[in-house]
């Protein structure tokens, strides 16, 4: 089972969870890109999110949590300010998501198999490895024959000059550019089964 830790300002983590017994989060083209809209909604404000991949019934995100100062929520009541937490957003994208779904497919009961479990993620190694992990994880259980098609996950939003709320130059300067970026994809399966190991041994 996976051990709870708290979700820290400043730090990075691995976050990823699941439907419940494995059940289909997203049905269709549209749910993808809702479950993506709240997202932005709940969990952006405080976060910097560097890569994503969602899958049928799981996903994967790759954030850092925001510092203390933009996670300061002034009370209206007084002149109190309270940290905001992330965990509890994590909370409200899963509820809202899981709401809308069973309201629109007439389902009952749990839609996730529990909220979203993390892993800190503390070296660069780590980071390169698990956005490429992240981003190959449809052909790695097989839903598509090229991971660079599934229209799910970050991957081409890094390589994008459109707008976007991800962290792109970060993620292009952890790789060392948008070639190199692109080379470790293409060719780098050895970072995939140096880390899937890691990952999966608490992940589904």
């Amino acid at each position: 089972m996976q051990r709870t830790i708290s979700l820290e300002p400043g730090k990075y983590y691995h976050l990823y969870t699941r439907g419940n017994n494995k059940e289909t989060l997203f049905r269709q083209h549209d749910n993808y890109h809702y479950f993506l809209q709240l997202y932005r909604k709940h969990v952006t404000p405080y976060t910097d999110t560097f890569a994503y991949c969602l899958l049928p019934n799981h996903v994967h995100f790759l954030v850092r949590i925001k510092e203390e100062d933009a996670l300061r929520k002034k009370s209206i009541v007084d002149d109190s300010n309270t940290l905001v937490s992330v965990q509890r957003q994590l909370g409200h994208l899963l509820n809202a998501y899981a709401k809308t779904i069973n309201n629109r497919y007439e389902r009952v009961g749990r839609l996730f198999q529990h909220r979203f479990g993390r892993k800190e993620v503390t070296s660069e190694a780590y980071f390169t490895r698990l956005v490429y992990y992240i981003h190959f994880n449809p052909q790695h259980h097989s839903l598509i024959k090229d991971f660079r098609n599934w229209p799910y996950s970050s991957y081409h939003s890094i390589l994008s000059n459109s707008k976007t709320v991800l962290q792109r130059e970060e993620v292009l300067a952890w790789f060392g550019g948008r070639e190199s970026y692109k080379q470790f994809h293409e060719g780098n399966a050895a970072g995939l089964e140096s880390i899937a190991p890691i990952i999966e041994e608490d992940e589904l």
